[in-house]
């Protein structure tokens, strides 16, 4: 295309539409490993909180010729499509103060196409990020106090180039008197402006920024050559009240994760955590950072907190498991490449392992808790994944392509994602397995040593294949570790054996653990998952889970129903727990009354087994590996 003005584009446009001819389609440049000639000047202008709009300005080198500029799609650490082109909008081009075209590829939407005329060298880019206003519009990531600015959200760059091959100068305008933390480094500041030193693309978008009104920023490794900070934002000034064995222990977190893995990748690490009910909740991985979003009580109820504290320790792990050591089929040159997750149950099944681990080597749980936080894990695969009848762990890899993280009417039966916790399984399993087979010489601390702690302080990325994983495994302990795996990932059959080869056996008690109740706390839920086999929200008696095939289930129970009755009385989720133990004698089944849809109808439910809530208990006159494991290294 050449410079045609807009209006006589729309006009070329239109007639082919009327047609009925296709729109043109552009190849995207593949992209190459050559370096972007130039800078490009990224401004992002964040102080629009109240319509919670983003503005942005790029100015971008350019050359005569076609350019094609692209919008991130495939989003590290979603492992998925998910970049939130829906929320691009007024999106212009000029060349010396005149606009431009610019066409969307009809086939590939996240392209837009652009002649340069000749003598220009440079181009304007503006648009604005039209960030949900609520969450049913997608992650909310500004409010009136806080933001999160993730630079993916924000940014054009130009195809045909590897992205750590483009250098971009990033700035960004905050409302008055806001706080930020952010991997990035400052150049230089103005008032509520800030200049960051140029970074590769790549570097950019892996580095991104929490913001708010109410900040604290805090050392967690005092004194080290190499630092380590806690970014917190708060929805309120009083949330930010941070007691002296808190911080201790959040200290311990990353002298624990030294002692695991022998070594670091990054010249500086920043956590940056939301205290939020209005921001949405997250986790997502960097290599220098990491996101995370936890309630605003995080440290003011830390009772209350407890199911969320295995969550800095999960993402701060991928800064050695994701981000420096990577699966060569995620490793992509660019945004807009199609990543392959076929390695996730190592990505983040293993990470997942490890925060639980690191979350009691350094108190962030106690071993009680992590106990019982694994006892929910090993009764979900007990006993809550029918799916596995039809699935294996190696396909729910494909799951954040397949499902893109939304919500599923039967997601026991369907599964999703399952590579987190029942990759953490397999991994327990191995740790088990090493052990016994070198009488507790070896461990997966040695195989985490080996494989994530090399090359100390380097903060490329290395990348990883299946037979590098039983490489390093074999050379801890020689053993057919490519079949122990593969049985395990493709059987139809959840990954049990590790608990029992670790000292402990899942039970079942008529009482909840702490943790369970702490989960149903979190999720807002009442959990009858081990008996009846639902889920109920709290907020509106919505079934938010039938276990497949479970009594409801059986009995007719639709997921998504509103459950309005107990045997003939409103429905209160102490009401169903004492129908639920009464029904242990008393041999009538339990009535629901339910709603669904429109119409009102009674199941009745034949179950007399009784409450049922999961625990682990020791197996006499076996070697505790569990306790073991999650000991404190010295």
């Amino acid at each position: 295309m050449n410079a045609t003005s807009p209006c006589a584009l729309l006009s070329v446009l239109l007639a082919a539409a009327a047609a009925g001819a296709p729109l043109a389609h552009a190849a995207v440049p593949a992209p190459a490993d050559t370096p972007y000639p130039g800078t490009i000047e990224l401004a992002v202008d964040a102080t629009d909180t109240a319509r919670r709009i983003f503005r942005v300005r790029e100015q971008i080198p350019v050359q005569a010729g076609p350019l094609t500029l692209l919008y991130p799609q495939w989003i590290p650490g979603n492992h998925s499509p998910t970049g939130p082109l829906d929320k691009l909008a007024g999106l212009t081009v000029n060349a010396d103060g005149k606009p431009l075209a610019w066409t969307r590829d009809p086939l590939d939407v996240y392209a837009f196409h652009v002649e340069v005329p000749q003598g220009v060298t440079a181009l304007t880019v503006e648009f604005q990020f039209l960030s949900p206003q609520e969450r049913g519009q997608g992650r909310v990531v500004m409010t009136p106090d806080m933001l999160n600015l993730q630079w993916n959200a924000v940014a054009l760059y130009p195809a045909g180039h590897d992205a750590r091959l483009i250098t971009v100068a990033p700035s960004v305008t905050l409302p008055q008197g806001w706080q930020f933390g952010s991997a990035l480094e400052v150049a230089a500041q103005d008032g509520a402006s800030t200049s960051f030193k140029p970074v590769p693309f790549a570097t950019l978008v892996d580095s991104p920024m929490f913001a708010g009104r109410y900040f604290k920023r805090v050392d967690l490794d005092p004194g080290a050559k190499v630092p380590v900070h806690l970014n917190v934002v708060a929805d309120a000034p009083e949330n930010l009240a941070i007691k002296p064995d808190q911080l201790a222990i959040h200290r311990a977190l990353v002298q624990q994760a030294y002692k695991l893995y022998g070594a670091h990748h990054y010249d500086h690490y920043d956590f940056l955590l939301a205290l939020s009910d209005n921001l949405s909740g997250i986790g997502l991985e960097h290599h220098r950072s990491s996101e995370n979003g936890v309630g605003p009580d995080y440290f003011t109820d830390w009772a209350k907190s407890t199911p969320e504290r295995d969550l800095l320790a999960h993402e701060y792990t991928h800064s050695w498991n994701g981000k420096f050591r990577r699966p060569a089929d995620l490793t992509t040159p660019n945004f807009n490449v199609p990543m392959q997750d076929s390695l996730l149950w190592v990505y983040e099944g293993q990470t997942q392992y490890w925060g639980y681990v690191l979350a009691a080597r350094s108190g962030l749980w106690t071993a009680e808790q992590t106990r019982d936080a694994l006892a929910s894990v090993a009764a979900t695969y007990a006993d809550n994944r029918p799916g596995f009848d039809w699935r294996n762990v190696q396909d729910t890899t494909n799951d954040p392509i397949i499902a893109m993280r939304r919500p599923l009417p039967f997601r026991n039966y369907q599964m999703s994602e399952d590579y987190y916790s029942a990759g953490q399984l397999i991994w327990l399993a191995v740790d088990s397995e090493l052990r016994e087979l070198t009488r507790d010489r070896r461990s997966l601390d040695d195989f985490a040593r080996a494989f994530f702690g090399v090359d100390n302080g380097a903060w490329t990325t290395k990348t990883y294949t299946f037979d590098d994983v039983v490489a390093t495994l074999n050379a801890l302990a020689p053993h057919d570790w490519a079949t122990f795996l593969r049985q395990r990932l493709d059987a139809h059959a959840p990954p049990l054996d590790g608990l029992a080869r670790a000292g402990w056996k899942l039970v079942y008690t008529d009482a909840p653990s702490a943790m369970t109740k702490g989960y149903e706390a979190e999720r807002k839920v009442a959990d009858f998952t081990y008996s009846l086999g639902l889920v109920i929200a709290s907020k509106d008696a919505r079934l938010v889970d039938v276990r497949w095939n479970g009594p409801a289930f059986k009995a007719g129970v639709p997921s998504g129903a509103t459950l309005v009755a107990v045997n003939g009385r409103e429905y209160k989720p102490e009401r169903l727990q004492d129908a639920i133990t009464a029904a242990k004698a008393d041999k009538a089944p339990i009535a629901l009354l339910i709603k669904s849809a429109d119409a009102y109808r009674t199941v009745e439910v034949d179950y007399h087994g009784g409450l049922k809530y999961p625990h682990l208990e020791r197996v006499p006159g076996t070697p505790d590996r569990l306790s073991a494991i999650l000991a404190p290294r010295r």
